[in-house]
């Protein structure tokens, strides 16, 4: 009996999604998420385990 008012909700939340603007600041997304362009990709785990290539050598 329910269903009426929760699809109502959930097409007036889509219609908001689909029509309003909304407004971002996408330096402070950026500096929130941690990207900048001069970092390199450090794996961290890189020395703590042997590759399975070295194994196949070493065998």
């Amino acid at each position: 009996m329910g269903r009426g008012r929760q699809k109502a909700k959930h097409t007036k939340i889509a219609r908001e999604l689909k029509y309003d603007t909304y407004n971002v600041n996408y330096s402070a997304l950026e500096k929130e998420l941690g990207h900048h362009d001069d970092d390199q990709y450090v794996d961290k785990w890189a020395d703590q385990y042997a590759d399975d290539e070295d194994e196949l050598e070493k065998a």
